[in-house]
C-alpha cells in the first residue's frame, strides 16, 4: 500500500505513535489511509451539510475495510464575491483548492481519495487535484439547492440579482425586493439553477469521477444524499484493489464527454476554463476550436435556468444525467466505451429513461440544433471568446452596437445604474482577465442588472461571467487586454459586430488604426500588487488556455 510509507517498518515508530495519539490503532493502520476532503464551512449555502455527506462517506470507507482520515478544503461563495474585491479570489482559489490537497495528500501518503466538493471552484479544483494526483479518488457532492417560490412560480438567486436592476428602472419596489431575498435560496445545496457549480457537479459524472446522480439529487433529498455518499465509500475501496486511477478514466474521451453533454445542456460558460485546467493536469490539451467542434454536432436539449424555467430538481426528476447521455447517444455523441468509477458508460445508461420530456427533449426535437455554448473568434478575440448561447434571446444572436468602454466592473455597474447605457450598446468591461483582474472576476452584477432593467445592449469581457449570467454576454476574451490584447485598444463609438450563428465577434476598426493604437498602448499599473493575487497574477495563463498556474 502507498501508506505504508507513514505507517510500516522501524523507522516509522513515531509516526505511528502520531497516529496513535489520533486515535488510530495497529487494527486501522493495516488497512488503506483513505483521505476525506470535507470543503465544510459556514459561508456557502451548499457546504453548510456537508459534515453529514462526510460522514456517510466515512462509514463507507469503514464497512467496506478502509480506514478514513478527513481533512478540511477551503472554499470561496462566488454570489457572496459577487461585484467587489472578494470576486477576484474565486477563480484564484481553485489553484489553492488543487495544492492543498496535493499537500495533504502527500504529506499523509495516503492510498485513496474520497473528495467532498461543491460550488463553483471547488468542484474542478478537487478535480485538478485528483487529476494531479493521481492516486484512486472519487468524488461526492453535496447536491443542488431546492428552487425557492415566488409568487406563484419558481425563483433561484439569479432572480435575486436581476432585482437590483428592475429596483433601478422602478419596476420593484424596496418591499416587494426584501421578499424575494426571503424566498429565492430556500436551504442547503449549490443554487438551483444550471449555474456553474451544478454544471461542474454533473461533468463530474459525466467525467466518470462521480456516481451517478452526484449532479442532480437535491442537497435536500437528504436520505437519498447520504445513500450516495456512503456507497462512494464503497466503491473507492473497489477502486484502491483494482488500482483504477483518476488518469484512467480521465481520458480524451471522457473529456469529449463532458464537452457533449455540456453542450446538450447548455451548461455554464465557466466549463471551458475549468475542463481546459482539469485536462491540463491530465496530461491532455483541449483546445478552443474542440468545444466549437462539439458544439456544432450537439443538439440543446434541455433548458434550465437562466435559459429557461426548470431547474435541477426537475433535471432529477426527468431522468439527470444519465438520461441525458442516454439521449445523446442514440445520435452516436457519447462514447460509450470511456470508463468510469463504476465499470463503462455504456452499461452505466444503458437502462436509463427520459421521464420527462417536457425537461429533457428528444435529439429528434431539440431546442435547437447546436450546442448551449458556442466559441467565437475574430478581430476582438484573436486566440477565443465564449458564450452561452442557450441563455441569448433569438433577436440578440447577431447584433451590432456602439462600445461604452470600462476598466473594471464597478466602473461598467456604476455606469449601468446611472442609466448611462441605453439599447444600442455594447458594454466592454476590460482589465478583468486572469492577469488583469487579476482573477477574472465573474460579472453577474452587470449582466442580471441590465436583464433586469430590460436593455437590450451587448456586454463583452476579457473576464467570465456567472452560469446565471443571461443574454449577449461574451467572456473570456483572449489575448486579455492587461496583455494588449485588441480589446484593451477599442474606443468609445467603435462599432463592435456579434453574430453568434456564426462565431463571429469583430472590431469594425481597420488593421492600419488598430496598429495606431497598438504602438500608443501602454499596461496599466496592476490593481493589486501583493499577496496571493499578485502572485497569481505574475503565475497564470491565458483564459484560452484554462487559466492555469505555471
Amino acid at each position: 500500500m502507498r501508506s505504508d510509507v507513514v505507517k510500516k517498518g522501524a523507522t516509522r515508530s513515531a509516526h505511528r505513535s502520531l497516529f496513535h495519539a489520533n486515535g488510530f490503532g495497529p487494527e486501522d493502520l493495516a488497512k488503506p489511509l483513505v483521505g476525506i476532503c470535507n470543503s465544510f464551512n459556514e459561508i456557502i449555502p451548499g457546504h453548510m451539510h456537508l459534515k453529514s455527506i462526510t460522514e456517510a462517506a466515512k462509514l463507507g470507507v469503514a464497512a467496506a475495510g478502509g480506514t478514513p482520515v478527513e481533512f478540511p478544503a477551503i472554499g470561496v461563495c462566488d454570489g457572496i464575491a459577487m461585484g467587489h474585491t472578494g470576486m477576484k479570489y474565486s477563480l484564484a482559489s481553485r489553484e489553492l483548492i488543487a495544492d492543498s490537497i496535493e499537500a495533504v495528500a502527500m504529506a499523509s501518503g495516503f492510498d485513496a481519495l474520497v473528495l467532498i466538493p461543491h460550488c463553483d471552484k471547488v468542484v474542478p479544483g478537487m478535480l485538478m487535484a485528483a487529476a494531479r494526483l493521481n492516486i484512486p479518488s472519487i468524488l461526492v457532492s453535496g447536491g443542488p439547492m431546492l428552487a425557492g417560490r415566488f409568487h406563484g412560480k419558481d425563483v433561484s438567486v439569479s432572480q435575486a440579482f436581476e432585482a437590483a436592476g428592475k429596483f433601478a428602472a422602478g419596476k420593484m419596489n424596496a418591499t416587494e425586493m426584501a421578499e424575494l431575498e426571503a424566498h429565492v435560496c430556500p436551504g442547503c445545496g449549490s443554487c438551483a439553477g444550471l449555474f456553474t457549480a451544478n454544471t461542474m457537479n454533473c461533468l463530474t459524472e459525466v467525467l466518470g469521477m462521480g456516481l451517478p446522480g452526484n449532479g442532480t439529487i437535491p442537497a435536500a433529498y437528504n436520505g437519498a444524499r447520504l445513500l450516495l455518499a456512503k456507497k462512494a465509500g464503497a466503491v473507492i475501496m473497489e477502486l484502491i484493489k483494482k488500482d483504477i486511477k483518476p488518469q484512467d478514466i480521465l481520458t480524451r474521451d471522457a473529456f469529449e464527454n463532458a464537452i457533449t453533454v455540456d453542450m446538450g445542456i447548455g451548461g455554464s460558460s465557466n466549463t471551458v476554463l475549468h475542463l481546459t485546467a482539469i485536462a491540463h493536469e491530465a496530461g491532455i490539451e483541449l483546445p478552443a476550436p474542440l468545444f466549437d467542434e462539439i458544439s456544432r454536432r450537439t443538439p440543446y436539449i434541455t433548458k434550465l435556468s437562466p435559459a429557461g424555467t426548470h431547474h435541477m430538481q426537475d433535471l432529477d426528476e426527468a431522468g439527470g444525467i444519465s438520461a441525458v447521455m442516454k439521449e445523446l447517444s442514440k445520435k452516436n455523441l457519447i462514447k460509450l466505451d470511456a470508463l468510469t468509477v463504476t465499470g463503462t458508460v455504456g452499461e452505466r445508461i444503458k437502462d436509463a429513461v427520459i421521464e420527462r420530456e417536457d425537461v429533457i427533449r428528444t435529439v429528434a426535437n431539440p431546442y435547437r440544433p447546436t450546442g448551449g455554448i458556442a466559441i467565437l473568434q475574430g478581430n476582438l478575440c484573436p486566440d477565443y471568446a465564449v458564450v452561452k448561447a442557450s441563455a441569448v434571446k433569438e433577436d440578440m444572436l447577431v447584433y451590432e452596437g456602439k462600445a461604452k468602454c470600462f476598466d473594471s466592473e464597478e466602473a461598467g455597474v456604476e455606469a449601468i445604474m446611472a442609466g448611462k447605457i441605453h439599447d444600442g450598446d455594447v458594454v466592454v468591461i476590460r482589465y478583468e482577465g486572469p492577469k488583469g483582474g487579476p482573477g477574472m472576476q465573474e460579472m453577474l452584477n452587470p449582466t442580471a442588472v441590465i436583464t433586469g432593467m430590460g436593455l437590450k445592449v451587448g456586454l463583452i469581457t476579457d473576464g467570465r461571467f456567472s452560469g446565471a449570467s443571461q443574454g449577449a454576454c461574451i467572456g473570456h476574451i483572449s489575448p486579455e487586454a492587461m496583455a494588449g490584447g485588441p480589446i484593451a485598444l477599442i474606443q468609445d463609438g467603435d462599432i463592435i459586430s456579434i453574430d453568434i450563428p456564426n462565431r463571429k465577434l469583430e472590431l469594425k476598426v481597420s488593421e492600419e488604426e488598430l496598429a495606431k493604437r497598438k504602438t500608443a498602448w501602454q499596461a496599466p499599473e496592476p490593481k493589486i500588487k501583493t499577496g496571493y493575487l499578485s502572485r497569481y497574477a505574475r503565475l497564470t495563463t491565458s483564459a484560452s488556455t484554462g487559466a492555469v498556474v505555471k
